[in-house]
């Protein structure tokens, strides 16, 4: 197996872990979306760029970019609907601070 690029994200995330109020967390179960899925969400849906722009910006191919955004959006549906904790770990991950152009 190829060994994955270290993908560049702007910033960790202040939390790291949301979980639903009317569940205890030992109770919750639990879907871990990585930096890179973070970063790729955050790009698409916050700051609205297109796929080819944001993986630009993380360093990666757009085919890479849109497999990860996928991954991410599915981890945070089976989190919202099924009423689990979602936390934000892991990943090959470079934290740059800025945005590359």
């Amino acid at each position: 197996m190829r060994p994955k690029k270290t993908r560049l994200i702007k910033c960790a995330p202040g939390e790291r872990c949301f979980k639903p109020l009317c569940k205890p967390l030992n109770k919750a179960g639990g879907v871990y979306l990585s930096m890179d899925e973070f970063e790729a969400m955050r790009l698409a849906c916050l700051e609205k760029l297109k796929q080819v722009d944001a993986a630009k910006l993380m360093n990666i191919s757009r085919p890479t970019f849109s497999r990860i955004l996928t991954s991410a959006q599915q981890k945070i549906a089976d989190g919202l609907v099924n009423i689990k904790a979602i936390r934000i770990e892991g990943g090959c991950c470079k934290i740059t601070g800025r945005v590359k152009k």
